[in-house]
């Protein structure tokens, strides 16, 4: 069950004070408490609802440094997105629109997949709660929509009180960067389920767009440009073939990562760094300038993601050298023999967020980005399926 609460502070102080007892329900049909502990699911009663497959494999002992190979199949994924399409038509998008009077809701789902094993062994617990909030605002932004909340589920073997308040405190900062309200959320409790000291997340935002401001890609033509928003390094994808790449380098996480411009960063560091929260950023473009698409680079990188926001009969052509490869993604090719189409489906390669426009809105866009966070004009759109690596 998930209910509102007033604060953030609220949040935190119901989540502690709760422990350890049940919680009962007022007379009125009010609760008495924000998150409930659950009791262990049985084996074999998943609930499973999808837009789209997030790929995050558990990393099996299969030799190789390909993602298949390191226990994530993104064919299998997206033959099953395909498959449940065919029951529920309309699903495949980075967010499901609901309509609601002059407007949609957008809503989207997601988790953080193996970088939680990292920030086990990293201790780093503070930051993973932006990735969670990250992965599902910055899919339903991309339909222009702006999030209104979000609610969360963190599940555990035996509840560690302090480290879950790390955890949720990261969470309420993904909300505070996106302007949306944590409005609640479940914890559950479930011994012999995880590994003593391990947890997992999950989330979901929703949002809401004006009808005749949805972003869906059925104006973008050819000859439209592409720009790219600067990713903080892997973000939330990808972490089974990373560990599998760290493992076999003989690097640990606490070594330094070369040839990073002269800056000193472990590799743990570089790994954990929170994942871009593009919302603001991108309604504040959005504010000003006509967008025709936008796609989130997650799992399927470049190859995978771009296209999705096209009309049929199109598609992309990227320029590799018109930004600079960021020292992380240099290293994991490098340490782990991976080719670059095997890097450029697998990571986001330093790009993030990919905003579609025409030629005549492109040089404004880039010119505004400059004083913030950044952009590059990374490629453009062309007749023809897939995408081009130039």
């Amino acid at each position: 069950m998930s209910v509102s609460f007033r604060s953030p502070a609220e949040h935190l102080f119901r989540c502690t004070a709760s422990v350890g007892r049940p919680l009962a329900s007022k007379t009125d049909g009010s609760s008495t408490a924000w998150r409930p502990l659950r009791l262990p699911t049985p084996a074999g009663s998943a609930r499973m609802g999808r837009m789209s497959i997030s790929c995050s494999g558990s990393g099996s002992e299969v030799r190789g440094l390909t993602y298949k190979d390191a226990g994530v199949d993104i064919d299998a994924g997206s033959e099953l997105v395909r498959r449940i399409a065919k029951m529920a038509p309309g699903i495949g998008g980075f967010g499901g629109l609901y309509p609601l009077g002059d407007s949609y809701l957008v809503a989207g789902t997601d988790g953080v997949g193996t970088k939680l094993k990292l920030a086990f062994e990293t201790g780093i617990h503070d930051t993973i709660g932006i990735d969670l909030v990250a992965m599902s605002v910055n899919d339903i932004v991309t339909s222009g929509a702006k999030p209104l909340f979000f609610l969360d589920y963190f599940a555990t073997s035996n509840l560690d009180v302090d480290l879950a308040e790390k955890v949720i405190k990261g969470i309420v900062h993904g909300c505070q960067q996106s302007d949306c309200v944590l409005l609640g959320g479940e914890t559950a409790e479930m011994p012999d389920f995880y590994a003593k000291g391990e947890y997992d997340l999950s989330g979901f935002a929703v949002g809401i767009v004006e009808k005749n401001k949805v972003i869906n890609g059925k104006s973008i033509e050819a000859g439209d440009i592409l720009i790219g928003l600067p990713a903080s390094g892997v973000h939330s994808n990808g972490f089974s073939l990373v560990r599998r790449v760290l493992s076999q380098s003989g690097l640990s996480l606490n070594d330094q990562l070369q040839n990073n411009n002269g800056k000193s960063i472990t590799l743990g560091e570089a790994l954990m760094a929170p994942t871009v929260i593009y919302v603001k950023q991108v309604l504040d473009i959005l504010s000003e300038w006509d967008v025709k698409g936008i796609a989130h680079i997650t799992g399927g990188g470049f190859t995978d993601n771009i296209p999705r926001v096209f009309p049929s009969g199109l598609g992309a052509k990227i320029f590799t050298d018109s930004w600079e490869i960021p020292a992380l993604f240099k290293w994991l090719k490098e340490a782990g023999d991976i080719e670059d189409s095997e890097m450029r489906r697998t990571f986001n390669m330093g790009i993030g967020m990919v905003l579609v426009v025409s030629k005549d809105t492109a040089p404004g866009i880039l010119l505004e980005c400059q004083g913030s966070s950044g952009a590059y004009r990374i490629g453009e759109v062309v007749v023809g399926e897939g995408v081009q690596y130039v």
